[in-house]
This record gives C-alpha cells, structure tokens and sequence, in this order.
C-alpha cells in the first residue's frame, strides 16, 4: 500500500506519484452546510447520558481544521474527554461537513488510533458514526484486519438523527444547526412530522397531561419524587427503591467493588426489574449483580421527572466554577439547605452520605469523590429545555464532587431541621 496507507515502517518505501482515491472530492453532499460554519471553541460535546447512564459524547468532521492542526485538535479532545473514559462510554462521529482540506489520512487516524490510551479503547462501548459514506466504510474496511474484533463490534452505522435518538435514548439532542438542516434534507419524512399542525401539537400535550393523572400509585420510576413520597411507604422520603438499592450496595464485598458505578450493568435487566418495581412487585436484589443495582440506583435518578437537584437549581450549579473558593461553602450549603424542596433535600442527603461510604473504600473500588462526582454529576441535575454542553457538566461534576468532599460541614444541621 501507498500513499495515505503506508502503515508498515520502511523508510525505503517511497509513495508513488498516483493520486490516492481517498484524497478525491466526492463528498460534496456532507460539505455544503458547512462552508460558513465556524466552530466552536469545544473541539467535542458532552450530549448526556444514554439509556444505561453512560457518558455520551459527539465529535463533528465540521469542526474539524485544516490537515496541519489535526494532530493538535485530536489532543485537544482526548483532553476533553479523559476524566470521563475511566468509565464506560459512548462516542458519536457526525460526519457531515468533511472538507477536502481537513480530511485526515488513513495513516493520521491509524497513528491516532495507537496512540490512544487503553482506557479510551476498553471503555469505549459504542462508537456511532452518523450520516456515513463510503468514505468511512472504506476507511473502517481497511484498518479492520488490524483491529480486536472486540473493537470492531463496537462501531454501529447510524442514518438519521431519530435512529441516534432512539439508540441513545435521549429525546432530546442539543446539536449544530449545520447537522441538523442536513438530517431535514435527507430525511424528508422526519422534518414533515415535526411540521405538524398545531392541534396535534395541542392533543398530544393534553395526551400527556391525562397520562400524568393516570400514573399508577406503585410506579417508582419516571414519575416526579413527590408522587413516590405520597403514594409509597417512604421513610424520610426516601423511595423504598432507593433504600433497597442503596442497603444491598452497602455490604461488605459489595461496597468494594471496583468500578462501582462506573461499569454497565445488563440493561435487559435493569429493564426488567423497573418494570416490576413499577407494577408494584416486592422485588429482592441478594442475587442481583452489583452492577445491576448501580444502575438501577442511577436510572431511578435519571428517570425523574425533574432532576434531584431541580431545574430552578440549574443555572445558579453551573456557575459553581466562577464563584471565589472562599464563598463555595456558604454558597452550595445555601442552594442545597433553603432552595431544595424538603423531599429533594433528603433524598439527595442519604444518597450522599451513601457515597461517602464508597468513598470510604477508594483503595479497593477505585472510586474517588472525583469519579463518583463524573458519575453521579449528570444524574443529579440537567437543563430544562436542552442537553447540558461539556462546558456546563464541569461546574455540575465540580459542585458534586465539593459537596462529597464537605458533606459534614454541609449538614452539620439535622435533615430534620430543615422543614423547620
């Protein structure tokens, strides 16, 4: 092989004068929304947490520079995203917007692809490349002999940004104008659904408002904490799923695991047992895989109705960054004391003090308040109206992670006192 695909080291080996197929323009159709894109300062987006509650993140060829700075913006993102791959992730490629000029080789990405570190590879769960073409089939088909078959199960090949959101479980997807435009252009279907009349608009939120009214009093899961606290035998507040969760990931040689928290448990399961506990069903966890639990306990966080920490929490969490070291404690004890509905302080300080239990055991389950807060982090609080940017989950990490480290002096005074 030549050109581009020289991957063997012979420094006797000279490319020939043939023009690569690779380096042909042919890509018009992905290039045409982005001639005017300026890219943003993120060289990557933090888009959420997918239906396991795993980190989601997404690279765009759009913003991708010119050959010459590739190697520096690859760096940038690998230093974006490396305190979140030591635990299980998922990595979105959108393809659309790949310019003749900033199209890398198949030697800068074999090169890249070695240079990753092992945790990058083994926690990477699925790598979605959306709107591809044969460019990147050709590509993926060529370093294939030379990549684990583990690795390559990884890749999924994704067509439309309903497919992504239906594979991610995310409704919703804060994504660049410039993709989305080319989605509407190749999924015609789609862009006429969502230009529906607004009656239809108007029905479906009154469908919605009558489901709320007929949510079954046992339901634990995707329902708001306060229907869980009137309808269910809640001690303090706290949902019986939570304390069964939270009691047999307390155990000793369960507590320790490693990677507690940070490794999926079977979906298919997790699955299954919110569906019995939402029927209602007495459901006993002493045989259920570790991670099973953890995720359970993270699912019920994430499938509440509004974040623990409340949407009227939002903006004044992401600001955590900017406000003087010396005014944090007063601060987050303020937000977390007077600003939290009594049910949502409660339950948000019995899951703290929990993990400052798994903090306890770091040197067996490797789990620093740091990690517990990346983990935790977006399961605790989310925008309203849209996915929470990369700029915005560090404050939300970094609040968590304060709030872990200060918990004492943070509730030095009784829960009790708090509805006083």
């Amino acid at each position: 092989m030549v050109g581009d695909f020289v991957l063997a080291d012979d420094p006797e080996l000279e490319p020939e004068e043939d023009v690569n197929p690779l380096e042909d323009d042919f890509e018009d159709q992905l290039r045409e929304q982005s001639e005017q894109f300026q890219a943003p300062k993120n060289k990557c987006d933090f888009l959420g947490t997918d239906k396991q509650g795993r980190h989601v993140f997404g690279i765009y060829a759009s913003r991708f520079p010119e050959k010459s700075q590739l190697e520096g913006f690859v760096r940038q993102i690998i230093k974006e995203i490396e305190p979140f791959v030591e635990n299980d992730y998922i990595l979105v490629y959108f393809h659309q917007g790949l310019k003749e000029d900033n199209k890398p080789s198949a030697q800068f990405l074999w090169n890249s692809y070695k240079e990753l570190d092992r945790n990058f590879r083994k926690n990477l769960k699925t790598l979605y490349v959306v709107h591809p073409t044969w460019f990147i089939r050709v590509i993926w088909n060529f370093f294939s002999p030379f990549i684990s078959d583990k690795f390559r199960k990884k890749l999924v090949y994704i067509s439309s940004l309903d497919e992504l959101r239906q594979a991610l479980g995310l409704n919703k997807l804060k994504l660049p104008d410039n993709i989305c435009d080319f989605d509407d252009k190749l999924n015609p279907s789609r862009k006429s659904a969502a230009a529906a009349p607004a009656s239809h608009l108007t029905n479906s939120i009154n469908a919605s408002r009558q489901q709320q009214h007929k949510m079954a009093p046992t339901m634990q899961f995707g329902v708001p904490l306060k229907h869980i606290v009137v309808n269910s035998p809640c001690l303090n507040s706290i949902p019986p799923i939570v304390r069964k969760c939270v009691d047999s990931l307390s155990i000793t040689g369960v507590i320790d695991t490693e990677g507690i928290f940070r490794r999926s448990g079977n979906h298919a399961e997790i699955m299954a047992l919110k569906e019995r506990v939402n029927r209602g069903e007495d459901v006993d966890l002493k045989s259920v895989n570790v991670h099973v639990i953890a995720g359970l306990l993270k699912s019920f966080l994430r499938d509440l109705s509004e974040p623990l920490l409340t949407f009227e929490l939002y903006e004044d969490v992401t600001k955590f960054l900017e406000w003087p070291k010396e005014e944090r404690s007063r601060n987050v004890t303020q937000l977390i004391r007077e600003k939290l509905p009594e049910e949502n302080y409660e339950l948000f300080k019995y899951i703290v003090e929990f993990l400052v239990r798994v903090m306890d055991c770091e040197d067996l389950n490797k789990m620093t308040s740091s990690n517990l807060a990346i983990v935790f982090g977006p399961n605790f609080l989310w925008s309203r109206s849209t996915s929470t940017s990369l700029e915005e989950i560090a404050p939300i990490n970094a609040f968590v992670d304060f709030v872990l480290q200060n918990h004492k002096d943070i509730y030095l005074i009784d829960v009790n006192q708090h509805a006083l």
